[in-house]
């Protein structure tokens, strides 16, 4: 953790206590020429170049969760809002086939995500798509020094979370919009540049102001685009991922540092059904076998560069082989501990009794590749401002953490769920929803939560990257803990379910 990302955890965090049933209700726009100079109307404006209320760029599982939150409340679901993302899947009613096999991009959402996802509509549709809930969960390491498996019942919930393809979390969004009475324009473009002058008074304009005095007075965003647009907006959203162009153009710098690891994803198959989550951490970084619905898991597995280029390229088999390897006995032993609850760490916690659901468990084995490998780098990275006069940035475009726990898409919800009450609130104040001070409401509810995970995972990360012997015990003792108090384990759990406050503290 370097200097800079740690002050802002102290500083932040320890002074804080259906697929697609129609087409577009709107248009998708076709190309148009315009200067700032030309005479246009306000947000309905039939002019060449249209204003809208808010331009999302980027339209993802973030981007497009904002819109549907937005679409969801009664303050904000008849704004004009701009979605712009030159994937050509925006543009289709039917992007999931049934029969499909599973895509290897999932995501891991909690509970609190899946609280979200029903305020805004889209788990009903979620619901008619392959997905699969987990109420258990065991983490162990390669050492065979100790283990932990999390139970939903610990926490008193029925679940501690569901797997589900990135595409079905999409298109379901999508279609909480499209049946909306929000009014949607889909850009299928690029964002090139991005213009916004200082604010100032309106005094002397007419009784409806063009978009043209609007951009002068410095009371509209001005974004060209790749196809030749010009679109203007109160207020700009960055929901465009970790090489964001809006964070960019809005010219606000970042944090962070590149992990010597990328990470392997595909779709597996078992004979048996699989409903429990499983992390081992090995050598050279974590695997992860993650339940996705029918007989198939999703595999996430953690490597250094030249290892992963390796794996890639086997062939099946042996590829199936050392998956296989990495989850049973490869590396080293299982944990061993008796029923009697003795091992070498039985001092922490002294003679407890194990429930059967609490002994160690071997994973399903896999049986065949049900997907292509894909492979990326893995980094963090933390925008030192989520918010700038008339910017808001959300999801990766602020923060990219380690994939070794899940919480990167939950954090971009998370965000995007506080950005859309930022706005509410300003509507019911009467406030510009573009402006920086209500913007900032959005920046101190979600900064201080984001920089405690991206804490907990970079310092995870690092505890298990290396192999040294008293850090070893030490990782053990962590896990035996983990296992046996009960209440750091409560506080393990509700955490990583989407609770605020930090796994040791109140």
């Amino acid at each position: 953790m370097n200097r800079v990302l740690a002050r802002q955890l102290k500083t932040n965090v320890c002074g804080s206590k259906h697929i697609f049933q129609r087409a577009w209700s709107t248009h998708v726009t076709r190309k148009v020429s315009s200067t700032a100079g030309s005479n246009e109307s306000n947000a309905n404006s039939t002019g060449d170049s249209p204003q809208h209320d808010i331009a999302i760029v980027g339209g993802g599982m973030v981007g497009i969760a904002l819109a549907a939150s937005l679409a969801s409340k009664p303050l904000t679901k008849h704004l004009n809002v701009a979605i712009i993302d030159n994937n050509p899947l925006l543009g289709r009613k039917n992007i999931i086939e049934k029969g499909h096999l599973p895509d290897p991009r999932v995501s891991t959402v909690t509970p609190a995500t899946i609280s979200f996802l029903k305020d805004i509509g889209a788990w009903k549709y979620i619901e008619e798509q392959r997905h699969a809930y987990f109420d258990k969960m065991q983490v162990w390491d390669y050492t065979g020094l100790g283990y932990t498996r999390y139970n939903a019942k610990d926490v008193d919930q029925d679940i501690l979370g569901c797997v589900v393809e990135n595409k079905v979390l999409q298109s379901s969004q999508l279609s909480c919009v499209q049946e909306s009475d929000l009014q949607k324009t889909i850009y299928p473009a690029r964002l090139n540049s991005m213009d916004m002058l200082p604010s100032s008074s309106l005094t002397g304009l007419g009784e409806v102001p063009s978009t043209a005095d609007l951009f002068m007075r410095g009371r509209l965003a001005k974004l060209e685009l790749s196809d030749g647009n010009n679109v203007y907006a109160k207020l700009v959203v960055g929901a465009d991922g970790s090489k964001s162009r809006v964070r960019e153009l809005a010219g606000i710098k970042t944090t962070g540092w590149n992990y010597s690891q990328n990470a392997i994803i595909c779709t597996v198959e078992h004979t048996v059904e699989n409903f429990t989550a499983w992390q081992r951490f090995l050598p050279n970084g974590p695997i992860a076998l993650l339940p996705v619905g029918d007989k198939f898991s999703n595999i996430v597995w953690t490597m250094d560069p030249t290892e992963a280029s390796d794996r890639r390229s086997m062939s099946e088999d042996d590829f199936i082989k050392a998956v296989n390897d990495a989850l049973d006995y490869g590396y080293g032993p299982h944990p061993e501990i008796t029923s009697s609850g003795g091992s070498s760490l039985s001092w922490l916690t002294g003679d407890v009794n194990i429930s059967a659901k609490e002994r160690f468990e071997t994973p399903p084995k896999v049986v065949k590749l049900s997907s292509e490998r894909m492979m990326f780098p893995l980094s963090l990275r933390h925008a030192k401002d989520y918010v700038s006069n008339r910017v808001a940035l959300v999801g990766d475009s602020a923060h990219t953490v380690h994939p070794l726990a899940g919480q990167g898409v939950n954090l971009g919800f998370a965000d995007a769920s506080a950005l859309s009450r930022a706005i509410a609130e300003g509507i019911a104040l009467g406030t510009d929803i573009g402006e920086a001070n209500l913007l900032k409401r959005y920046e101190a509810e979600r900064k201080p939560a984001n920089i405690a995970m991206m804490a907990v995972l970079d310092g995870i990360q690092k505890m298990y990257a290396v192999n040294f012997g008293p850090l070893n015990a030490f990782r053990a003792a962590a896990f035996h803990g983990a296992h046996y108090i009960s209440p750091l384990k409560k506080r393990i759990i509700s955490y990583a379910s989407g609770e605020q406050s930090l796994p040791l503290f109140s």
